[in-house]
């Protein structure tokens, strides 16, 4: 195996043997609070679009970048290591729902910097803070029928998927960010699509940033949606060297546990990341999730003594508060160890 050369996010490696690292937790919880209205979303360069764009969460970076920098700060004066940039539906098949395919390029690099910059006014010489591109799954999926009549049916192919991926890394390494996310994989097609896009950006340009997988196992079954296990899912994507592999959202952290410790078993040379919801749903909590800080921190705890994870976060419904105490109950712990079969150098 080439050892791999990082341009960016270089520190990541030495840093995950050191000490587990914290990453932050859900933005649309946060974006919630604000209570934003359809012309928060619009702005005045959208006043007149043609479509609804409330709940286009994504845009708000470019409609009401105050907010989001706001989420951003909040998560890292918690403590966060590492914060996602607001771009989880920042894709161009994403944001063609909203009629804004053409604007999803900008959407990646106004988001990279905007976390970037909140990153470096919280870094320090100790406590570095790191950004990480977050790729999301879009909302169609390569493997599965949207019409239960018609099992063959597609509502996008492979190509599709990685001509939409491969622009937004173009827009987030160029706004700044120090690592890749592709999370919340619920299909393993689309995942690899990502894969492949990210794959011939660096070749293409020459850059290479560490890469985390994050998949979703959807229920008890154990499987994501499209049907692998998580050993399974792991062996497809495992080519890519990822600096990680994890699991977040769908579950809490109590339900998740088995397929963490199972993922910890079958990838014993990869750093592991996790970070669950905050439990499972509740529409009449405020933030849609029941668990507060002390369970989630609690739960995230017993997974660093037991040796499971590198990376902690959360996913939805975890706010600042939940991130605080999840940094607070795995501070002291050692970072889970890991066998040494990939190799990291810095660039020269």
């Amino acid at each position: 195996m080439k050892p791999v050369i990082y341009t960016r996010g270089q520190a990541l490696p030495d840093l995950l043997d050191q000490r587990i690292l914290v990453l932050d937790g859900a933005m649309g919880t946060m974006i919630q609070r604000f209570r934003l209205t359809e012309a928060d979303f619009r702005g005045e360069r959208f006043r007149e679009h043609p479509r609804d764009l409330k709940n286009d969460s994504d845009l708000l970076v470019l409609t009401r970048p105050d907010v989001i920098r706001d989420i951003h700060e909040g998560y890292l004066a918690a403590g966060a290591d590492i914060i996602e940039t607001n771009t989880f539906g920042a894709n161009a098949l994403a944001q063609d729902d909203y009629g804004l395919a053409h604007v999803a390029r900008e959407m990646n690099v106004a988001a990279a910097k905007l976390a970037r910059e909140a990153a470096d006014k919280f870094s320090t010489p100790d406590k570095p803070r790191f950004v990480a591109g977050a790729l999301g799954p879009t909302p169609r999926t390569a493997s599965i029928s949207p019409d239960v009549n018609d099992p063959g049916a597609r509502n996008v192919d492979f190509e599709q998927l990685r001509a939409s991926y491969y622009e937004q890394v173009e827009g987030l390494v160029e706004g700044g960010v120090d690592l890749l996310l592709v999370e919340t994989i619920f299909d393993t097609l689309n995942a690899k699509a990502a894969l492949f896009a990210i794959d011939e950006y660096f070749a293409d340009t020459g850059r290479r940033l560490p890469v985390i997988v994050s998949g979703t196992v959807t229920d008890a079954s154990g499987r994501i949606l499209s049907g692998q296990t998580v050993p399974a899912f792991w062996h497809s994507v495992r080519h890519a060297q990822p600096l990680a592999i994890g699991l977040n959202c769908a579950l809490g952290a109590a339900l998740m546990r088995p397929y963490i410790q199972e993922l910890n078993r079958v990838a014993p040379d990869t750093f592991i990341s996790c970070y669950p919801n905050a439990g499972l749903p509740n529409p009449m909590s405020e933030t849609g999730f029941d668990e507060t800080p002390e369970v989630t921190s609690r739960l995230l705890r017993e997974f660093a003594a037991e040796g499971l994870v590198n990376i902690v976060g959360g996913c939805c419904g975890t706010t600042p508060e939940h991130i605080a105490a999840i940094g607070d109950a795995v501070r002291p712990l050692p970072a889970r160890a890991k066998q040494r079969a990939f190799f990291y150098k810095e660039a020269a």
